[in-house]
């Protein structure tokens, strides 16, 4: 191999580790190996941007404001309302949940999907009287399940197709073409979730059932009308710095007054709700002018339109890993007060200020009203979900939202337009027709994932432009044997593998060069490696961290890595022996 090769395959054998073993964003670790290699002319700077003008890219970028106009007009949750209901047992329940969720995420991006299901199915649990983490995990896996039904079921897909029909126009599929091995994998995958996945889950406690009485958790003291801190400000009361608590809000003749400010003057009888360690009343005790208060509800339980509860899961992203609560100011960033942090299941005892954030941990947040839509796509957080105060979403305009998408997958399986142009027409029309403001369209689009698409398409390019690709693809022809079958099934274990470490896009985009170039050394047809890509991209079961979905559902439903295993692992198995036995029947080598 030439030099550049050698530097190519350094450069890219190291964005692996980097992205599974850092907090560093895959976008940045990925950007960072392109402009490596183009500081050091490995490859040419049209060659390594290629990506950003690249079909399967704006395809993907397009399906988000779809899919954020589904969002905005309320589509999901009208489907919520009328799909899951009033099921006899558990496993009526997992039914009217996972056929849905995979359905839904056959033609949607799955992340809205399970973003907007998880704060559903809790209170459904608790309705039910099930325990949420009985079908978190469920639903997480459902909805990867059904993104393999369609070419538009993940932006994996679309990007890995984008690829081949540039490379080899003549082997264009249609929106449905992969449903030949999408639905048996998605129909025994769900069937082994209702019969077999749920009973291996052991009992687990979820962030709600940890949250569900604030008392155990805050300390409420009233200002005495006769005492010193009247008129006084918090900061001049000496409640502004606090060694074990934090004053989280303040209740004052019927109304709130929220994420209370240094400068907030005190009232007689105002109620002030502070967080933290039960040790801190004793603190409070010894400051004059505080007196214990006895209501029969928490402040914390009672509705005021000035201040809503949410539960938030800490992004792998969020810029407070590893940082204590104090220092990093959390409560300035983000107009937000922590109440607790839920971890493993379990409430994180000890100094509130004092404990270091990490990926998937569930926050309860005292905030005002606007938070959530502020930091709704904010990469801090995976989700946000509202405990109080929620609105009846707007689903006047939820009918028009889900026409548009029908009329987009009508066009694309009909073959009267491409993919990329019906999801650039159906985003035109979700934004002139108001089911989706400019605003929200542009926070829709979920930058580090297409930062991370171009990339990746730059660093499969410089693989293949200096014959890096070929190198390894003569190497693994070595170890098949120029077996095809052999090929196959390394093919699906190398990307299912690497899936599991780092994102699914970056894992499918890289090695695409590698698997092509070896199929067209051995003289095959590449498209049952293509496919097998694809699918192998999505098989993310094995860990929390291999797909958003799934870090999304850890913290709420209080799930422990060796839980994905238990159930993960045969799912992994299972999906593989059906796609690696369907796939060479429907595409020949």
């Amino acid at each position: 191999m030439s030099p550049d090769a050698w530097i190519s395959l350094v450069v890219v054998a190291a964005v692996f580790p980097l992205m599974a073993l850092t907090r560093i964003g895959p976008d940045m670790v990925l950007m960072g190996a392109l402009i490596l290699l183009i500081g050091l002319g490995v490859v040419a700077p049209d060659q390594a941007l290629a990506g950003f003008s690249s079909s399967g890219l704006f395809t993907v970028a397009f399906m988000y404001v779809l899919v954020a106009s589904i969002r905005e007009t309320g589509g999901i949750d009208l489907i919520i309302r009328h799909v899951l209901g009033h099921p006899r047992g558990e496993r009526r329940a997992l039914t009217r949940l996972v056929l849905p969720v995979a359905s839904l995420s056959g033609l949607l991006n799955n992340t809205p999907v399970v973003a907007t299901f998880i704060p559903a199915v809790l209170s459904w649990s608790r309705r039910l009287g099930l325990p949420a983490h009985r079908l978190l995990m469920p639903l997480s896996f459902a909805s990867i399940l059904g993104g393999t039904i369609t070419l538009m079921g993940t932006s994996t897909n679309l990007v890995v197709h984008g690829l081949m029909i540039e490379r080899y126009p003549s082997l264009s599929m249609g929106l449905f073409d992969i449903a030949w091995v999408g639905v048996p994998v998605a129909v025994i995958g769900l069937a082994y979730l209702l019969l077999i996945g749920r009973r291996l889950l052991p009992p687990r406690t979820g962030a709600g059932e940890v949250f569900e009485n604030p008392r155990e958790f805050t300390i409420e003291m009233e200002v005495d009308p006769e005492g010193p801190l009247v008129d006084r400000s918090v900061e001049e009361a000496g409640l502004r710095h606090l060694q074990e608590l934090f004053l989280v809000e303040i209740e004052r003749d019927g109304n709130v007054v929220s994420v209370v400010g240094p400068g907030e003057r005190l009232k007689g009888g105002d109620r002030l709700v502070f967080a933290g360690t039960t040790d801190g009343a004793v603190e409070l005790q010894q400051i004059r002018g505080l007196m214990p208060s006895h209501p029969a509800e928490s402040s914390l339980q009672k509705d005021f339109k000035e201040r809503r509860l949410v539960e938030a899961v800490v992004s792998d992203q969020c810029q407070f890993i590893g940082r204590r609560i104090r220092d990093g100011h959390f409560r300035t960033l983000y107009g937000a007060a922590v109440l607790a942090v839920c971890r493993g299941g379990e409430r994180v005892a000890g100094n509130l200020g004092q404990i270091r954030l990490q990926p998937a941990d569930v926050l309860l947040l005292e905030a005002r009203p606007p938070f959530i839509e502020r930091h709704r796509q904010s990469r801090d957080f995976l989700l946000i979900s509202q405990v109080n105060g929620a609105a009846r979403p707007v689903h006047e305009r939820a009918w028009l939202a889900w026409s548009i998408l029908a009329a987009v997958v009508l066009l694309a399986a009909s073959g009267m337009t491409s993919l990329l142009s019906a999801a650039m027409l159906g985003a035109a029309a979700s934004v002139l027709s108001g089911c989706c403001s400019v605003g929200a369209a542009r926070r829709g689009l979920d930058i580090q994932v297409l930062l991370t698409i171009a990339a990746s398409f730059g660093l499969g390019a410089a693989l293949e432009s200096n014959g890096a690709a070929l190198a390894l693809a003569q190497t693994a022809m070595g170890w098949v044997d120029g077996n095809p079958w052999w090929l196959l099934i390394g093919t699906y274990l190398l990307v299912a593998l690497l899936t599991e470490l780092v994102t699914n896009n970056a894992a499918a985009v890289i090695s695409f060069p590698v698997v092509v170039a070896a199929a067209e050394h051995l003289g095959v047809s590449p498209l049952p490696f293509v496919v097998a890509v694809m699918f192998a991209a999505s098989a993310s079961f094995l860990t929390p961290i291999g797909y958003q979905t799934n870090l999304m559902v850890y913290g709420p439903g209080g799930y422990r890595v060796s839980d994905y295993l238990r159930v993960g692992a045969p799912l992994n198995l299972l999906t593989a022996v059906v796609a690696l036995g369907l796939i060479p029947r429907v595409w020949p080598f």
